[in-house]
């Protein structure tokens, strides 16, 4: 526990990428969130919201998490540090090593309905019917947004200089959140944004497209399997997933994203970039980022670092710098992290982007913020 701030997390390393700064000829720096407890990002916010919960309820107060895995072991490490009972409700479909490490953390784990959206029905019942129990969402929050952003406060201070852009991968929003009320906290309010996520898991890229006069305000036209929802108090309209057909899924694949994330995205000066990818590009990243930097990470996060492997992609989401010499930018991947992910997992990846068709005149294509498909050279 921080001595300074009683929170849990510790402040995560900052790290110059000599390696990706040389594909993408600018200065690349990562922010390693897998270091946490939980191995991801959510442990700042759920642990935030955990802390201020034992605060209001004391020390009988029972925690419960509708997840599908990660958001769930922040819950279960963090409930686990406080001395806090912990139920984690997981859609069907989680794996044996996932189980196994959220009762490896004392939580009582409850496995039922196809996705989150099942998972959660069943958390708010079981809150429902218990007076000590708390809901702790996964990404929904201002206390969770809070948390998060101490990220960015951490990247200010390490970085010593303003970003040309900030990296994320994207799915519900929190992360995201996170970082738009961290870049507002710390004067970052108009650095740009890229947000990234997976196709048949973008439900945020779909969601942003539906508002604000972008590409697809006015017709509104969303393929099967995938609702109109509208938000009232935040006046927004929302993407709702009824399946996913991404690998990312897992950790990706919220039904819909917050609201008022998609609202404060909107809204923000700096913007946020949104940009939908096909899992082959997060898989060969993946297995890049391990070979490179020797750090195994979810497919999830590998989405963030597709860009840096690509530099037409790169060049295109990230203007050069005219207020630097030979305009040269300055950005921050998040290395959010997730624990789900082994060697066996990550190799059969591997194969699946290596048999990819490759060669003279064979390209990849991604769906661009403005609606557009973006093709470039592989």
């Amino acid at each position: 526990m921080s001595e300074s701030t009683n929170n849990l997390w510790q402040a995560t390393p900052l790290i110059y990428s000599s390696r990706l700064s040389e594909i993408t000829g600018s200065s690349v720096y990562l922010k390693l969130e897998n270091l946490h407890p939980s191995y991801s990002f959510k442990y700042r916010g759920v642990s935030h919201f955990i802390k201020k919960a034992k605060e209001e309820h004391g020390c009988s107060v029972h925690l419960v998490i509708a997840s599908g895995g990660n958001a769930g072991l922040a819950a279960a490490c963090a409930a686990r540090s406080f001395g806090l009972k912990c139920s984690v409700f997981i859609p069907e479909g989680a794996s044996k090593s996932t189980l196994e490490l959220l009762k490896q953390e004392r939580a009582e784990v409850i496995v039922g309905g196809r996705q989150y959206s099942d998972a959660l029905k069943g958390a708010t019942e079981m809150v429902a019917k218990e007076p000590n129990a708390v809901m702790v969402p996964a990404y929904d929050n201002p206390v969770l947004w809070e948390g998060h952003s101490s990220m960015v406060q951490e990247i200010s201070k390490q970085l010593q200089q303003e970003p040309d852009a900030i990296f994320c991968s994207v799915g519900g929003g929190g992360l995201l959140g996170g970082i738009i009320v961290g870049c507002k906290a710390v004067g970052w309010d108009h650095v740009p944004i890229v947000a990234l996520e997976t196709i048949g898991s973008d439900c945020f890229y779909k969601s942003m497209a539906l508002n604000g006069g972008r590409f697809n305000s006015e017709k509104k036209n969303l393929p099967p399997g995938i609702n109109l929802v509208y938000n009232q108090e935040h006046s927004v309209y929302l993407a709702h997933f009824t399946s996913f057909s991404s690998r990312a899924s897992g950790s990706l694949g919220a039904s819909e994203p917050s609201a008022a994330v998609v609202k404060m995205a909107l809204e923000r000066a700096g913007g946020v970039k949104t940009v939908s990818l096909p899992d082959e590009l997060s898989m060969q990243a993946l297995a890049s980022f391990a070979n490179d930097h020797k750090t195994l990470v979810e497919l999830a996060c590998s989405t963030t670092l597709v860009p840096a492997y690509h530099p037409a992609l790169f060049d295109r989401l990230v203007l050069p710098n005219a207020k630097r010499e030979g305009g040269r930018r300055v950005v921050v991947f998040v290395v959010c992290g997730g624990f789900k992910m082994d060697l066996q997992t990550a190799a059969e990846y591997q194969r699946m982007a290596d048999e990819h068709p490759r060669g003279r005149g064979e390209s990849w294509t991604v769906k661009y913020d403005d609606g557009e498909l973006f093709t470039f050279e592989k």
